[in-house]
């Protein structure tokens, strides 16, 4: 039997901070993403569970796992798993939050100049048809100095990207449910609006919110006609605060101008007619996909185990 079952393979540092606990393990080494069926089998006697934020810990897994402990989720969501049934349970979830804020906001800021400029659009025709020679109206894109970013969620990641998007020379304002204090918002240089006045008035619009009942589809067919023609959406927040279709049609539509997606609606899968569009920029979830990130993503829940192993309390536990 081993104490702890690791879902994905993970970043070495996580079976090195094991071993020096001296606990078993054994790592999932199949092909792809782990199946329900094989998670389920492998829980059965373990007492800690890591697993991938891809990865769905239902009420079925935790009943198959009578002696877990502690669900380390590597990631800093934790929507794929059933936390206040954990809880009934007497099973502590915890996450890795702080370590994704720097990685996601240079990704959020690097899909903006990324739109903007027409980057990968460029690199498409370069690789397609060549490059027919400098011309002064030639591959046109915008600056975004003096433009208004708009962002939707200003947690810790919300509150970096417009630290960097202000170093760029953006103006920054923000919406979400509760509006920070006066001082935070100086700091930051950032200015509070209502929803509506965010999707009339940002050229660019980043999502950096979590997924909650109250944002599912928040922006749909009536907020993409809302926005700017020429505004883009940037989503590295949760997939399901997009509606997906209604961004496609928007696009064909030309209500926007343009969008760059590292989430989606039904992750993995992408929907059918954003990938044929020159005007979207696509990556698979990226946004904290550094070595440096995913190492002390790594040491995070390896510490939490052996906290939990020593009788001790984990840490960023979310099911409190």
């Amino acid at each position: 039997m081993s104490q702890v079952y690791i879902a994905a393979e993970l970043p070495t540092i996580t079976t090195e901070i094991l071993k020096a606990h001296q606990l078993d393990y054994k790592v999932y080494a199949g092909e792809g993403l782990i199946s329900h069926q094989e998670l389920m089998a492998q829980v059965e006697d373990a007492k800690y569970l890591i697993t991938a934020l891809s990865t769905q810990v239902d009420k079925e897994i935790i009943d198959h796992a009578p002696n877990l402990k502690l669900i380390a989720n590597f990631g800093a969501g934790f929507n794929n798993i059933d936390t206040s049934y954990a809880k009934e349970k007497g099973i502590v979830v915890t996450n890795t939050p702080i370590v994704s804020t720097n990685p996601v906001a240079e990704v959020t800021i690097g899909l903006i100049l990324a739109l903007s400029h027409r980057m990968v659009e460029g690199d498409a025709q370069m690789r397609k048809d060549g490059f027919p020679g400098w011309a002064p109206l030639y591959f046109l894109g915008h600056e975004i100095a003096g433009k208004t970013l708009g962002i939707v969620g200003l947690g810790n990641i919300g509150q970096e990207v417009a630290r960097k998007a202000a170093a760029l020379s953006m103006k920054v304002q923000y919406w979400q449910p509760h509006q920070k204090s006066d001082p935070e918002e100086r700091s930051l240089g950032v200015k509070y609006v209502t929803f509506d006045e965010l999707i009339e008035t940002s050229d660019f619009i980043s999502i950096n919110a979590p997924q909650t009942s109250a944002n599912y589809h928040q922006f749909n067919q009536n907020v993409f006609q809302q926005m700017k023609a020429t505004a883009a959406l940037v989503n590295v927040g949760r997939g399901p605060i997009v509606d997906e279709a209604a961004l496609r049609d928007a696009l064909k539509n030309k209500d926007i101008a343009g969008a760059a997606l590292d989430v989606y609606e039904h992750e993995p899968a992408v929907t059918p007619g954003l990938q044929d569009m020159k005007n979207v920029i696509l990556t698979p979830h990226i946004g904290n996909a550094t070595v440096e990130a995913r190492d002390a993503m790594g040491k995070i829940v390896a510490d939490n185990i052996g906290l939990i192993n020593d009788g001790k309390k984990a840490k960023y536990v979310v099911n409190q």
